[in-house]
């Protein structure tokens, strides 16, 4: 690892490409979390890059299109700073705004990452996931039509996102996975079972993604109905409503006790907890926390080069353990069921 005047760097996979160890998850642009001021989420990607981010994630899901839309003149405005990932495997049908179904076939992936490159506007994606695993379709097949993209030149470097260790191994020796990107933070830890400990092994990138809770961890919200607009997509998350969100919020006063005690923020305490499981693990973990925020983006990058006390790991070691509720109504889309 070396040190830029800004943020730390890290490699993605063996001898891969150099990023920031914070990147900066662009999702909520264009959808999920409520309206978003574009303009505003143009700035807080500019002032990103000037703090040392170089990793923006997207995904061709989002928005239907919209976010990488969204980020093309931003990124070919910047091409020789910026790291791009996107993602492919996610279906959605315009006539159905709830429903959610997974392609990996050879002929959905091909014609996945000619989309995204012309709503890019770009010739190479850097980093290019499959988003979810399609189970019909056997991950070594699904990683061969994605070494294809390398040699054509569409691709830079393979990711996966939401696998279990045995099919990040199958992967692995089909081609060289760079990344692989899952939940993970203070309340969502079942990635430590196989996940974590195959990419260290292997040389593997972790990419948390979540890593404040969406939002919970920092206190934003202390329920689902506390948020405004009618569309966000948390609202539906069981962790966040009834019993479990009352459960939930009490688990947050060790992360408020160690902020206030170090005069940071409980945003900071979570995120600083992430970037500690790189040296815990063995292995480059760079979170790509999401904001539409240059205050939030700025606060979140701070808290790459926060370090925890060994008493204060010790005091959050307990939380995921007692965590209400699933990270999702349907766990289907996960890597939980496969393990």
């Amino acid at each position: 690892m070396t040190t830029t005047d800004t943020l730390p760097t890290a490699a993605l996979g063996a001898d891969g490409i150099q990023v920031g160890t914070q990147g900066l998850g662009c999702m909520g642009m264009s959808e999920f979390y409520g309206p978003s001021d574009l303009t505003e989420s143009r700035a807080t990607l500019d002032r990103a890059l000037e703090l040392g981010v170089t990793l923006f994630d997207t995904a061709d899901v989002y928005g239907s299109g919209h976010n990488e839309e969204f980020l093309a003149d931003f990124v070919r405005s910047n091409r020789d700073r910026v790291v791009l990932a996107t993602k492919f495997g996610i279906v959605r049908k315009a006539d159905d705004p709830a429903f959610r179904g997974l392609d990996n076939s050879p002929e959905y992936i091909r014609a996945s990452v000619d989309g995204s490159l012309r709503r890019l506007g770009i010739d190479v994606i850097d980093l290019y996931y499959m988003h979810r695993r399609d189970v019909r379709v056997p991950i070594e097949e699904t990683v061969g039509v994605m070494a294809e993209l390398v040699a054509a030149g569409k691709v830079r470097a393979l990711g996966l996102s939401e696998v279990t260790g045995a099919e990040l191994r199958a992967a692995h020796a089909v081609h060289p996975i760079a990344a692989v990107q899952s939940e993970w933070s203070l309340f969502s830890r079942d990635v430590e079972n196989t996940a974590v400990p195959a990419a260290a092994e292997l040389g593997v990138a972790f990419v948390p993604y979540s890593p404040l809770g969406r939002g919970f961890l920092t206190g934003s919200f202390a329920a689902a109905g506390e948020l405004a607009d009618a569309n966000d997509f948390r609202k539906a998350m069981p962790r966040f409503t009834g019993d479990n969100a009352a459960r939930n919020v009490e688990l947050l006063a060790p992360v408020r006790a160690i902020a206030e005690a170090r005069g940071v923020t409980p945003a900071q305490v979570a995120l600083a907890w992430v970037h500690s499981r790189a040296a815990a693990h063995g292995l480059p973990v760079i979170p790509i926390p999401g904001t539409r925020s240059r205050k939030r983006l700025t606060e979140n990058v701070a808290a790459a080069t926060l370090a925890l006390t060994p008493d204060e790991l010790a005091t959050l070691e307990p939380i995921a353990g007692q965590v209400a509720g699933s990270r999702y109504a349907d766990m289907s889309f996960t890597s939980a069921g496969r393990e």
